[in-house]
């Protein structure tokens, strides 16, 4: 479900245009923030297309860890686009993508053999079980086999459906490569924002956090079945940090407020809040300023330099407004028509004479 949306932008925050330089010192990069030496993500010649429309094309890519790092453009430049590879939402046609080293996003490799390896084990278990059966002349033996042999199998087609990690390890070992879901890019590290909010409305601004944690929740169905001691700490240390995450976006007091009853802007805090209830490394954020006014896109370009500082989290944003980008960036990549047409620090973004031509237009003749 989407939260209000708007069309216009915010007075003061042109949503195209040339870049502009920081609106205030405020939102500067602080001090003594610099990016960690280490490459967190790198995407290699990553390109996507639809039919007969390329959206990206051979993107290369890195975020350093410990960067702010901003994705700029033209609308209809391929940006979220690109970004919903990295999420694994979309599988490139062609490229990769390395998140600490481990390649996580590409295109199956020995993808036909994913099936075979579903009745692997089955196989196995019914020439084990029936030989033996046909040996002694039990019928019995021979139904039990049946039964064990089908259990496996259906053991073996769920776990492909939850891609669990003994699965992703089987998978591994039998030489087949499949591009990681967002599921699994959560799991990793990775958490984002929508550029169109997406947050459970009926559902408090506390259980939306909540929702977040999921991959970082350990307690087995069974613990939550009987209300054991170990789910019952687990839930109670849950809520305390849902609580903490929402003070620090700056919803304290609000936990109980109905998510859809919140104010837009807040409503881009609670989704926030809940990306960061994943324990990311990376964050994604996709236009978080989009359709605040100009007190609100400045508060939450503060929230986002201290989530660096604080959290020691590394940074991905896609941004139309060119002051919270040149004002909180350490590099930025900018894309015109799916293709990289510069990238560096936003000093030199800003002078590029390729970056004001897709933003302006080429000068008449």
């Amino acid at each position: 479900m989407s939260g209000p949306q708007t069309s216009a932008a915010p007075t003061g925050t042109p949503q195209s245009g040339a870049p502009q330089a920081p609106a205030s010192p405020s939102s500067s990069v602080p001090a003594g923030t610099a990016a960690g030496s280490g490459v967190l993500l790198r995407a290699s010649r990553v390109t996507k297309q639809f039919g007969g429309l390329v959206a990206v094309r051979e993107i290369d890519f890195e975020i350093p860890e410990g960067s702010i790092v901003s994705l700029i453009g033209p609308n209809g430049a391929g940006k979220t686009t690109f970004f919903n590879v990295v999420a694994g939402i979309f599988e490139p046609t062609s490229g990769f993508v390395e998140f600490r080293g481990r390649r996580v996003i590409a295109r199956p490799h020995r993808g036909w053999l994913e099936p075979v390896l579903w009745f692997v084990p089955a196989i196995i278990v019914a020439v084990i079980g029936l030989g033996y059966a046909f040996a002694v002349g039990s019928e019995r033996v021979g139904l039990l086999t049946g039964i064990v042999a089908l259990g496996l199998l259906i053991a073996m087609m769920l776990m492909a459906v939850i891609r669990s990690e003994l699965y992703q390890r089987l998978l591994g070992w039998a030489g087949i490569f499949r591009s990681a879901r967002p599921n699994d890019m959560a799991r990793i590290g990775l958490g984002r924002t929508f550029q169109n909010i997406r947050l459970f409305q009926n559902m408090t601004a506390l259980e939306n956090v909540l929702v977040g944690m999921h991959t970082r929740l350990r307690a087995s169905p069974l613990d939550a079945l009987f209300a054991t001691g170990r789910s019952r700490r687990e839930e109670e240390a849950a809520r305390r940090r849902a609580s903490e995450l929402l003070a620090l976006v700056g919803l304290a007091g609000r936990e109980d407020d109905l998510a859809r009853n919140l104010p837009y802007g807040d409503q881009r805090r609670l989704e926030l809040a809940r990306a960061l209830a994943s324990e990311p490394s990376l964050l994604l954020l996709d236009e978080p300023t989009a359709g605040m006014n100009p007190r609100e896109t400045t508060d939450l370009t503060a929230l986002i330099a201290r989530l660096r500082r604080d959290l020691g989290l590394t940074i991905l944003l896609i941004e139309h407004d060119m002051r919270v980008v040149m004002g909180i960036s350490d590099r930025v990549t900018v894309l015109d028509h799916g293709e990289r047409i510069a990238e560096g620090t936003p000093d030199e973004v800003r002078r590029d004479p390729r970056v004001i031509e897709a933003y302006l237009g080429a000068p008449a003749e």
